[in-house]
Protein backbone atom coordinates (compact mmCIF):
# COMPACT_ATOMS: atom_id res chain seq x y z
CA UNK A 1 0.00 0.00 0.00
CA UNK A 2 1.32 3.17 -1.19
CA UNK A 3 1.88 6.86 -0.37
CA UNK A 4 -0.24 7.66 3.07
CA UNK A 5 -1.33 10.65 1.64
CA UNK A 6 -4.16 11.08 4.36
CA UNK A 7 -4.74 14.73 3.42
CA UNK A 8 -6.43 13.63 0.16
CA UNK A 9 -9.26 11.81 2.43
CA UNK A 10 -12.11 14.16 3.17
CA UNK A 11 -11.33 15.29 6.66
CA UNK A 12 -15.56 14.44 7.60
CA UNK A 13 -14.60 10.68 6.46
CA UNK A 14 -11.22 10.97 7.68
CA UNK A 15 -11.26 9.16 11.06
CA UNK A 16 -13.61 6.52 10.25
CA UNK A 17 -11.52 5.76 7.13
CA UNK A 18 -8.23 5.49 8.06
CA UNK A 19 -9.62 3.24 11.03
CA UNK A 20 -11.14 1.13 8.15
CA UNK A 21 -7.94 1.03 6.24
CA UNK A 22 -6.05 -0.63 9.39
CA UNK A 23 -8.52 -2.73 10.32
CA UNK A 24 -9.67 -4.26 7.26
CA UNK A 25 -6.46 -5.94 6.58
CA UNK A 26 -7.08 -7.72 9.58
CA UNK A 27 -4.38 -10.31 10.64
CA UNK A 28 -2.87 -10.08 7.18
CA UNK A 29 0.74 -7.81 7.59
CA UNK A 30 1.38 -5.57 4.44
CA UNK A 31 3.97 -3.00 3.65
CA UNK A 32 3.22 0.72 3.57
CA UNK A 33 5.42 2.79 1.97
CA UNK A 34 5.22 6.08 2.73
CA UNK A 35 5.82 9.38 1.15
CA UNK A 36 7.95 11.25 3.44
CA UNK A 37 6.50 15.02 3.04
CA UNK A 38 2.93 13.27 3.51
CA UNK A 39 3.54 11.57 7.37
CA UNK A 40 6.25 14.07 8.40
CA UNK A 41 3.64 15.69 10.59
CA UNK A 42 2.03 15.21 13.86
CA UNK A 43 -0.84 12.92 12.03
CA UNK A 44 1.23 11.54 9.69
CA UNK A 45 3.53 10.10 12.39
CA UNK A 46 -0.04 9.13 14.24
CA UNK A 47 -0.65 6.77 11.15
CA UNK A 48 2.74 5.35 11.52
CA UNK A 49 3.04 4.70 14.86
CA UNK A 50 -1.04 2.70 14.65
CA UNK A 51 0.61 0.46 11.49
CA UNK A 52 4.00 -0.17 13.30
CA UNK A 53 2.15 -1.38 16.72
CA UNK A 54 0.04 -3.71 14.22
CA UNK A 55 2.88 -5.70 12.96
CA UNK A 56 2.98 -4.04 9.45
CA UNK A 57 6.35 -2.92 7.56
CA UNK A 58 7.06 1.12 6.87
CA UNK A 59 9.35 1.26 3.29
CA UNK A 60 10.46 4.10 2.02
CA UNK A 61 8.88 5.92 -1.01
CA UNK A 62 10.79 9.07 -1.26
CA UNK A 63 10.30 12.66 0.04
CA UNK A 64 8.01 14.29 -2.71
CA UNK A 65 7.09 11.57 -4.32
CA UNK A 66 8.40 13.28 -7.94
CA UNK A 67 9.11 10.81 -10.49
CA UNK A 68 12.71 10.27 -11.24
CA UNK A 69 13.06 12.07 -14.94
CA UNK A 70 14.49 15.36 -16.25
CA UNK A 71 12.92 16.84 -13.73
CA UNK A 72 14.23 15.25 -10.81
CA UNK A 73 17.94 14.70 -10.97
CA UNK A 74 19.18 11.73 -9.89
CA UNK A 75 21.25 13.80 -7.02
CA UNK A 76 17.99 14.91 -5.94
CA UNK A 77 16.02 11.45 -5.82
CA UNK A 78 18.69 9.85 -3.66
CA UNK A 79 18.76 13.17 -1.50
CA UNK A 80 14.80 12.54 -1.00
CA UNK A 81 15.01 8.83 -0.29
CA UNK A 82 17.93 9.51 2.53
CA UNK A 83 15.64 12.45 3.87
CA UNK A 84 12.63 9.97 4.09
CA UNK A 85 14.99 7.53 5.94
CA UNK A 86 15.49 9.92 8.74
CA UNK A 87 12.09 10.68 9.43
CA UNK A 88 11.23 6.58 9.16
CA UNK A 89 13.83 5.24 11.19
CA UNK A 90 12.23 5.32 14.45
CA UNK A 91 9.10 3.53 13.47
CA UNK A 92 9.72 -0.09 14.46
CA UNK A 93 7.97 -0.94 11.46
CA UNK A 94 10.60 0.70 9.32
CA UNK A 95 12.45 -1.75 6.92
CA UNK A 96 14.61 -0.31 4.37
CA UNK A 97 12.26 -1.23 1.35
CA UNK A 98 12.37 0.94 -1.17
CA UNK A 99 9.52 1.41 -3.70
CA UNK A 100 9.97 3.99 -7.10
CA UNK A 101 7.21 6.69 -7.39
CA UNK A 102 4.52 5.17 -9.93
CA UNK A 103 7.11 2.08 -10.75
CA UNK A 104 9.24 4.19 -12.71
CA UNK A 105 13.27 3.09 -12.17
CA UNK A 106 15.21 5.21 -14.76
CA UNK A 107 15.10 5.90 -18.42
CA UNK A 108 17.89 5.26 -18.99
CA UNK A 109 20.85 2.47 -17.99
CA UNK A 110 23.09 4.69 -16.83
CA UNK A 111 20.20 6.34 -14.20
CA UNK A 112 18.81 2.75 -13.65
CA UNK A 113 22.26 1.62 -12.66
CA UNK A 114 22.83 4.34 -10.21
CA UNK A 115 19.92 3.84 -8.59
CA UNK A 116 20.25 0.30 -8.31
CA UNK A 117 23.83 0.72 -6.63
CA UNK A 118 22.60 3.43 -4.18
CA UNK A 119 20.00 1.38 -3.10
CA UNK A 120 22.09 -1.31 -2.14
CA UNK A 121 24.90 1.08 -0.77
CA UNK A 122 22.60 2.05 1.67
CA UNK A 123 20.82 -1.31 2.33
CA UNK A 124 17.62 -0.82 0.54
CA UNK A 125 15.76 -3.68 -1.53
CA UNK A 126 13.59 -2.98 -4.42
CA UNK A 127 9.78 -3.35 -3.16
CA UNK A 128 8.78 -4.51 -6.40
CA UNK A 129 4.88 -5.02 -7.39
CA UNK A 130 3.82 -8.44 -9.72
CA UNK A 131 -0.44 -6.59 -9.99
CA UNK A 132 -0.24 -3.10 -10.66
CA UNK A 133 -3.24 -1.21 -11.31
CA UNK A 134 -4.93 2.01 -11.10
CA UNK A 135 -7.28 2.00 -8.07
CA UNK A 136 -5.67 5.31 -7.69
CA UNK A 137 -7.76 6.98 -10.37
CA UNK A 138 -10.64 5.14 -9.43
CA UNK A 139 -9.85 6.95 -6.19
CA UNK A 140 -9.57 10.20 -7.86
CA UNK A 141 -12.64 10.37 -9.61
CA UNK A 142 -14.63 8.85 -6.36
CA UNK A 143 -13.59 12.00 -4.88
CA UNK A 144 -14.38 14.51 -7.84
CA UNK A 145 -18.29 13.01 -7.76
CA UNK A 146 -18.51 13.37 -3.54
CA UNK A 147 -17.40 16.84 -4.33
CA UNK A 148 -19.94 17.65 -6.36
CA UNK A 149 -22.60 15.72 -4.81
CA UNK A 150 -22.58 15.06 -1.30
CA UNK A 151 -25.43 12.76 -1.52
CA UNK A 152 -23.80 10.74 -4.41
CA UNK A 153 -23.74 6.78 -3.97
CA UNK A 154 -19.97 5.66 -3.20
CA UNK A 155 -20.98 2.23 -3.54
CA UNK A 156 -21.54 2.56 -7.15
CA UNK A 157 -17.57 2.21 -7.55
CA UNK A 158 -17.65 -1.02 -5.45
CA UNK A 159 -17.81 -3.43 -8.09
CA UNK A 160 -16.32 -1.55 -10.94
CA UNK A 161 -13.64 -1.48 -8.92
CA UNK A 162 -13.40 -5.59 -7.87
CA UNK A 163 -13.96 -5.72 -11.58
CA UNK A 164 -10.87 -3.76 -12.55
CA UNK A 165 -8.63 -5.22 -9.74
CA UNK A 166 -9.65 -8.78 -10.92
CA UNK A 167 -8.82 -8.11 -14.55
CA UNK A 168 -5.24 -7.01 -13.38
CA UNK A 169 -4.80 -9.97 -11.02
CA UNK A 170 -5.46 -12.15 -14.02
CA UNK A 171 -3.44 -10.58 -16.31
CA UNK A 172 -0.51 -10.39 -14.37
CA UNK A 173 -0.53 -14.23 -13.24
CA UNK A 174 -0.99 -15.61 -16.39
CA UNK A 175 2.04 -13.19 -17.40
CA UNK A 176 3.88 -14.61 -15.02
CA UNK A 177 3.05 -18.38 -16.06
CA UNK A 178 3.96 -17.66 -19.23
CA UNK A 179 7.14 -15.66 -18.41
CA UNK A 180 8.12 -18.03 -15.54
CA UNK A 181 6.59 -21.42 -15.73
CA UNK A 182 4.77 -20.64 -12.35
CA UNK A 183 2.15 -18.51 -10.71
CA UNK A 184 4.68 -16.36 -7.89
CA UNK A 185 4.02 -15.17 -4.94
CA UNK A 186 2.14 -11.91 -5.99
CA UNK A 187 2.77 -8.09 -4.21
CA UNK A 188 -0.76 -6.04 -5.70
CA UNK A 189 -0.07 -2.10 -5.63
CA UNK A 190 -3.28 -0.24 -4.03
CA UNK A 191 -3.12 2.62 -2.16
CA UNK A 192 -3.43 4.32 1.70
CA UNK A 193 -6.98 6.06 0.10
CA UNK A 194 -10.61 7.41 0.58
CA UNK A 195 -11.54 4.39 -2.22
CA UNK A 196 -9.59 1.93 -0.28
CA UNK A 197 -11.42 2.74 3.09
CA UNK A 198 -14.56 1.78 1.68
CA UNK A 199 -13.80 -1.39 -0.53
CA UNK A 200 -10.69 -3.38 1.30
CA UNK A 201 -12.45 -5.44 3.21
CA UNK A 202 -14.46 -6.07 0.06
CA UNK A 203 -11.26 -6.67 -2.28
CA UNK A 204 -9.41 -9.13 0.13
CA UNK A 205 -12.85 -11.37 0.41
CA UNK A 206 -13.05 -10.95 -3.64
CA UNK A 207 -9.09 -12.85 -3.86
CA UNK A 208 -10.41 -15.42 -1.04
CA UNK A 209 -13.59 -16.35 -2.45
CA UNK A 210 -12.06 -17.12 -6.07
CA UNK A 211 -9.31 -19.37 -4.47
CA UNK A 212 -6.63 -17.02 -3.58
CA UNK A 213 -4.32 -16.75 -0.27
CA UNK A 214 -3.82 -13.44 1.06
CA UNK A 215 -0.33 -13.86 2.38
CA UNK A 216 2.09 -11.31 4.98
CA UNK A 217 3.71 -8.88 2.29
CA UNK A 218 7.04 -10.24 3.82
CA UNK A 219 6.13 -13.85 2.73
CA UNK A 220 5.80 -13.03 -0.86
CA UNK A 221 8.72 -10.70 -1.19
CA UNK A 222 10.80 -13.59 0.21
CA UNK A 223 10.12 -15.28 -3.17
CA UNK A 224 13.56 -15.29 -5.49
CA UNK A 225 11.84 -13.70 -8.15
CA UNK A 226 12.09 -10.52 -6.02
CA UNK A 227 15.72 -10.27 -6.41
CA UNK A 228 15.63 -10.28 -10.07
CA UNK A 229 16.51 -7.04 -11.87
CA UNK A 230 15.66 -6.89 -15.37
CA UNK A 231 17.66 -5.73 -17.86
CA UNK A 232 15.16 -3.05 -19.53
CA UNK A 233 14.75 0.42 -20.59
CA UNK A 234 12.65 2.38 -19.51
CA UNK A 235 12.88 0.54 -16.11
CA UNK A 236 10.21 -0.18 -14.05
CA UNK A 237 6.89 -0.98 -14.16
CA UNK A 238 5.09 -4.24 -12.71
CA UNK A 239 8.56 -6.92 -12.27
CA UNK A 240 6.08 -9.11 -14.37
CA UNK A 241 5.88 -7.20 -16.93
CA UNK A 242 9.39 -6.57 -16.84
CA UNK A 243 10.77 -10.02 -17.11
CA UNK A 244 8.05 -10.37 -19.50
CA UNK A 245 9.53 -7.81 -21.77
CA UNK A 246 12.99 -8.87 -21.20
CA UNK A 247 12.35 -12.06 -22.81
CA UNK A 248 11.26 -10.14 -26.02
CA UNK A 249 8.31 -12.63 -26.77
CA UNK A 250 5.39 -10.80 -25.69
CA UNK A 251 5.12 -7.56 -26.93
CA UNK A 252 1.77 -7.96 -28.42
CA UNK A 253 0.78 -7.74 -24.86
CA UNK A 254 2.71 -5.27 -23.25
CA UNK A 255 1.37 -1.63 -23.42
CA UNK A 256 3.57 1.12 -22.48
CA UNK A 257 2.78 2.35 -19.35
CA UNK A 258 1.71 -1.28 -18.09
CA UNK A 259 -1.41 1.05 -15.85
CA UNK A 260 -2.52 4.49 -16.66
CA UNK A 261 -6.00 6.08 -16.18
CA UNK A 262 -5.91 6.19 -19.70
CA UNK A 263 -7.32 2.53 -20.08
CA UNK A 264 -9.60 3.29 -17.09
CA UNK A 265 -11.23 6.77 -18.42
CA UNK A 266 -13.66 5.22 -20.63
CA UNK A 267 -15.33 2.88 -18.77
CA UNK A 268 -15.66 4.35 -16.05
CA UNK A 269 -17.45 7.62 -18.39
CA UNK A 270 -19.87 5.04 -19.60
CA UNK A 271 -20.84 3.93 -16.19
CA UNK A 272 -21.43 7.82 -15.46
CA UNK A 273 -18.64 7.33 -12.58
Amino acid sequence: MDDVRWQNIPEARRGEAEESLLHSLGKTRVFLFAIGQSIDNEHGSSILKAWSSAGHRIGNHTYNHVLLSGENTPDEFEAGILRTDEVLRGYSGFRRWFRFPALKEGQSREVRDRLRAFLAQHGYRNGAVTIDASDWYYDQRLLKKIEIDREFDVNRFRQPYLDHIWNRAQYYDQLSRDTLGRSVPHTLLIHYNFLNSLFLSDLLAMFRSKGWAVIDAEEALADPVFKRRPNIVPAGESLIWALAKETGKFEDRLRYPGEDDTYEKASLDRLGL
